[in-house]
């Protein structure tokens, strides 16, 4: 049996997203502080920021095997399949040793979409629009593609399905009930009906009038809401005599992670919550906060949200606060949703393999109530020091997830 004190290895990271599927062009935007924030049109609704991603289900499932399958599922097996082959695995030693762990907020949203659609304008409903709009289809489909047998599960906690995820591979991985995890998140919710209802909801921003990339600008004195995102991004897991059997490095380690709940309202945050989180998440690493130089914080550019995370980690990081590094990548990518905590985990082991820290772009002066952190702006910069660093997912439902990693 293997340890419960084992390390927890990356070893191999995949990523379909709206800055590319390539994580050294993805990662070469991020950090010059780029955005693939643009204009998009719906009926019933205004024009709005979004980032959507260019994909080819071609590329990844035949014209027949796309029959049945949504578009969530679609890049989320690309992803998948990038992860598996940047961690040089092409095959199972025992497939019911593998664990698969997907996070995704909406789900089949598109499918449900054409669905309701087709409902009301009296046509007919697909015959597949139960099990391709499941929610726990995107985790199927990954299974029957790659030939994983042990457990599939999927995680629908909203922000912080993905990090939950990624959490929960890593405790089956120390318990012995799995030798390899392939771990992430999806989501593919640009879809009308969907827009709509967060329009409704009042949390999106609206188009930048001098420039729509910028229209999400987390922690800035002017910022106007989220813009939403679609994407997909997986990682595999392993432990550390597993990787070194096999001959793979570790990207990063997975030091520790937390989850805890707000039990406070449906969406409104909770300092007291996150700070439970993140020092949680602390203790698992064995850290302590000064020892931890960079946070991909949450920041979706919301009102209430920037300024009550701001705090809670003002709170955590106390006297050293201001030599935290924070940044939210969520600006250049828009907010995944399910698919988020993947996403900038992703971005936060690439920080801390290449030593440089991805920047918040598009603020131009912070909000007073966000000062006490070392916001990076702009664009990215070099970090020599980095050993560790923390990634936050704060979701509706009051549901809270942190993940530390440490540098391999």
């Amino acid at each position: 049996m293997p340890s419960r004190d084992s390390r927890i290895g990356v070893a191999g990271l995949g990523l379909i997203s709206p800055l590319g599927d390539h994580l050294d062009v993805a990662w070469t935007r991020l950090m010059a502080g780029d955005s693939a924030v643009q204009s998009m049109s719906w009926q019933g609704v205004p024009d709005l920021p979004v980032a959507s991603v260019v994909f080819d289900p071609a590329t990844v499932l035949s014209k027949l095997h796309q029959v049945g399958t949504e578009r969530v599922s679609q890049m989320a097996l690309g992803a998948a399949r990038h992860a598996l082959a940047d961690a040089n695995i092409s095959g199972w030693p025992d497939a019911e040793r593998v664990g698969l762990y997907v996070g995704t907020g909406m789900g089949g949203a598109g499918t449900m979409d054409s669905a309701y659609a087709a409902l009301y304008s009296g046509h007919r409903i697909p015959p597949l629009t139960v099990p391709t709009g499941m929610v726990n289809g995107t985790a199927a489909v990954i299974a029957i593609n790659t030939g994983i047998r042990g457990p599939v599960l999927t995680y629908a906690v909203a922000c912080a399905s993905s990090a939950v995820a990624i959490g929960e591979a890593a405790h089956a991985l120390r318990r012995g009930e799995i030798d390899i995890a392939l771990v992430g998140g999806a989501e593919a919710l640009l879809v009308r009906g969907t827009v709509i209802a967060w329009h409704a909801l009042r949390t999106l921003a609206p188009i930048d009038a001098h420039d729509v990339r910028h229209s999400c600008r987390p922690f800035s004195a002017d910022r106007a809401g989220l813009v939403l995102g679609e994407g997909a991004a997986f990682m595999v897991l392993q432990r550390e005599e597993d990787l070194r059997a096999r001959g793979q490095n570790a990207r990063a380690w997975l030091a520790g992670s937390a989850v805890r709940c707000d039990a406070t309202h449906l969406t409104n945050p909770d300092v007291a919550g996150q700070v439970s989180t993140v020092r949680a998440a602390l203790r698992a690493s064995g850290l302590s906060p000064s020892d931890v130089g960079y946070c991909n914080a949450h920041g979706t550019a919301t009102l209430v949200g920037d300024v009550v995370e701001c705090e809670a980690m003002c709170q955590v990081w106390g006297d050293s606060a201001s030599a935290l590094r924070v940044s939210s990548t969520k600006a250049a990518h828009g907010h995944l949703l399910g698919a988020a905590g993947a996403l900038e985990a992703l971005w936060t082991v690439l920080a801390l393999e290449r030593c440089e820290i991805p920047p918040t772009q598009g603020v131009v002066a912070l909000d007073p109530r966000c000062i006490g952190l070392g916001h990076v702006l702009g664009s990215g910069e070099r970090a020599a020091d980095l050993r560790h660093a923390v990634s936050n997912s704060f979701a509706f439902g009051g549901t809270n997830a942190t993940l530390i990693f440490s540098r391999a």
